[in-house]
């Protein structure tokens, strides 16, 4: 079952975005997730059960994901 997760990451651009969409998008789906970078933790949000998954993905992108409590 998925569910929200939130993840504090160093995604803080557009830029950043562009090169972490691939992965994310390769690991959850499209329209699965997005980042807030307005948000000083620029908190990413994703819909999914898979939380190790996700971590990987934006690391592998080469950016850092903490899950938030």
């Amino acid at each position: 079952m998925n569910q929200f997760i939130q993840f504090k990451t160093n995604i803080k651009c557009g830029g950043c975005i562009a090169t972490v969409t691939p992965f994310l998008n390769e690991a959850i789906g499209e329209d699965k997730w997005k980042v807030d970078v307005q948000n000083p933790d620029k908190v990413l949000t994703v819909e999914t059960g898979d939380a190790a998954l996700v971590k990987q993905a934006v690391e592998k992108a080469g950016y850092k994901a903490e899950q938030l409590a």
